[in-house]
């Protein structure tokens, strides 16, 4: 074990001085943002050439969390011909989940050089999140490709469209896969991102969003699973009820929510935040209140212009120009640090330990 501790020290020391690296290699002022939601590859894995990406960031995005698309849109030539879909609203054929895109998100990033590797956080997503052997595939992929994935996610639980097309078993909060996926991203120390949207596309007038509750409970099994919330449970057509800054304030005030962080990403979610007037000033005070607990992403696909996937993060530039500079700050890039930084340093840790394990004599 104390082979292990000098290792992660050693591990540590080595990550910060490529840090300092890839930050004075961008602007002596410092990146605008860091982006905790971009995908690299889309519904078809097309994907983005990470050299052209840098040019796209620049100085004004430092790091990115990639997340490779975890499932491929079917070419179903019996309902679409000759037309290949591309995006699952342009086609009603089935989805389903695609593996490799780890190993290409990973081999990506490998093909750069260090001062640039640092700059990007990959996720490991081809995974089934109904499948008992998911953590299977989840230790695979860290094993295939020690010092590279820094957590898990975006996958999918509720989300509107994408969970009824997806071919299988449907997920659901209720399955056991699901809490077997958080408690070895717990121990692990692989940061977890979750779609999970916080009601139906059709809710019940007056009622409480439809899977606020159940989700809340998931995230309370796993105090030791450090979770991000994507689009803080809104969606493309789930869009936040009259209460719902309240009923985020319940759940960051409860002290065993507070592994619990939000996702603010998407710009049809920036929209229903950001555009109202009376709606952005009750956001502005709860990120205020609670600035350490949100973290901003674009959630762009395979972008390949930077006017558009910077657009992505300055969307959200009124919530943003009315926090508090601190505030805005955190939001903007020290939460995003301090949770992938220590993510980094969990999951190196745990590598090592399962180097070392496998080279005992049996």
């Amino acid at each position: 074990m104390l082979g292990i501790g000098w290792r992660s020290w050693g591990m540590g020391l080595l990550l910060a001085a490529l840090l300092a690296r890839g930050a004075s290699a961008q602007s002596p002022a410092g990146p605008a943002f860091h982006d905790a939601h971009y995908h690299p590859t889309d519904y078809i894995q097309q994907e983005t050439a990470l050299p052209e990406f840098l040019g796209m960031m620049g100085d004004r995005v430092g790091r990115v969390a990639l997340m490779g698309i975890p499932l491929q849109q079917k070419w179903d030539w019996f309902e679409s011909g000759d037309r290949a879909p591309d995006y699952y609203l342009r086609s009603d054929a089935a989805l389903y989940y695609y593996p490799f895109v780890d190993a290409m998100v990973a081999e990506a990033v490998l093909a750069l050089p260090p001062e640039q590797q640092v700059r990007f956080d990959p996720m490991i997503t081809g995974f089934n999140p109904t499948d008992m052997y998911a953590t299977d595939h989840i230790r695979r992929v860290l094993r295939l490709y020690p010092g590279v994935f820094s957590g898990i996610g975006e996958f999918s639980i509720h989300k509107e469209v994408v969970t009824p097309k997806t071919v299988g078993h449907m997920a659901s909060l209720r399955n056991p896969a699901l809490d077997r996926i958080l408690e070895f991203a717990g121990d692990v120390g692989l940061l977890t991102l979750i779609h999970n949207d916080v009601d139906v596309v059709l809710p019940h007038a007056g009622a409480r969003p439809t899977h606020f509750d159940p989700f809340i409970e998931v995230v309370r099994r796993h105090p030791g699973t450090t979770i991000l919330w994507a689009h803080a449970g809104l969606g493309r057509f789930v869009e936040p009820t009259p209460g719902y800054v309240g009923m985020l304030e319940e759940l960051l005030r409860d002290e065993g929510l507070s592994h619990l962080y939000l996702d603010l990403s998407w710009d049809v979610v920036a929209e229903q935040i950001v555009a109202p007037p009376e709606t952005l000033a009750a956001w502005i005070s709860l990120v205020d209140r609670w600035p350490d607990r949100f973290i901003l992403g674009s959630d762009a696909v395979v972008a390949t212009q930077a006017d558009s996937y910077l657009g992505a993060l300055e969307v959200w530039r009124p919530l943003l120009d009315g926090l508090d500079p601190a505030a805005s700050a955190k939001v903007r890039l020290g939460n995003y640090e301090r949770l992938f930084d220590s993510a980094r340093i969990r999951v190196r840790a745990w590598e090592a330990a399962q180097t070392e394990q496998s080279r005992r004599p049996r």
